[in-house]
């Protein structure tokens, strides 16, 4: 796959990247419309959440998706590094002549880095709650959640952003750090795509910084409410 994955194109790769890229933003929207009834919005929050949590453990198509998903992250990541190491290989020379600033954004030249430490979150991510519902991992005994526990995430996150204050702000500054790879990605999918107009390209960049500000945002209001009000 290594090999594989080496041998195809820069330009190809950048494109499977943006498209990967650009399902990972659709996706985090609805996780998040399913995450934000972990905070009281309405009467019956928590059972809804509880029975979108239910669903997703148990519809097949989901299941299917899960795979899709996770498939997504891994080659998104893949070639996020592959064409990092391939740049700097190339610009190595270059690099050492000249000590001269580039026009290259802080983001897109930090990029690379934001994206490992998000990947670094999605592990204890996995491991708090994919791992639990696939029974590779055990909920923490001082949670005291009952079996089958992924039927009761809805305590185990309230539990976490309650008792694990590490957690919440590991929680808090990972979604700092995906609002700060989300402004440079957005941009960058469209860019990649050959969707640049002098007319157009102004409004994705606002939709760009608009997205990577309130999405991130939601989710870092969950750990937020429970750390100051509960």
């Amino acid at each position: 796959m290594i090999k594989s994955g080496l041998s195809i194109s820069s330009i190809t790769k950048k494109i499977i990247m943006a498209l990967l890229g650009l399902f990972l933003i659709v996706f985090l929207l609805v996780h998040l419309g399913i995450n934000l009834f972990i905070l009281p919005i309405c009467e019956d929050h928590a059972e809804m959440y509880t029975a979108a949590a239910h669903f997703m453990s148990t519809n097949w198509i989901v299941k299917v998706f899960e795979v899709i998903l996770m498939a997504a992250f891994l080659i998104h990541i893949y070639y996020g590094i592959v064409l990092q190491i391939q740049n700097w290989i190339a610009r190595g020379s270059i690099r050492y002549k000249s000590r001269n600033k580039t026009t290259t954004s802080f983001m897109s030249k930090y990029v690379i880095y934001t994206g490992l430490l998000i990947f670094m979150f999605l592990l204890l991510h996995f491991y708090n709650f994919y791992f639990i519902k696939l029974g590779l991992v055990s909920a923490p005994k001082a949670a005291k959640i009952p079996l089958p526990q992924e039927e009761h995430f809805y305590e185990l996150i309230v539990w976490l952003f309650t008792n694990d204050m590490i957690f919440s702000i590991i929680y808090i500054i990972a979604f700092i750090v995906l609002g700060i790879h989300l402004k440079h990605a957005f941009e960058a999918a469209f860019q990649t795509l050959g969707l640049n107009h002098s007319k157009y390209t102004p409004v994705i960049n606002a939709i760009g910084t608009i997205y990577s500000i309130i999405v991130p945002l939601g989710f870092i209001i969950i750990p937020v409410y429970f750390i100051l009000f509960v």
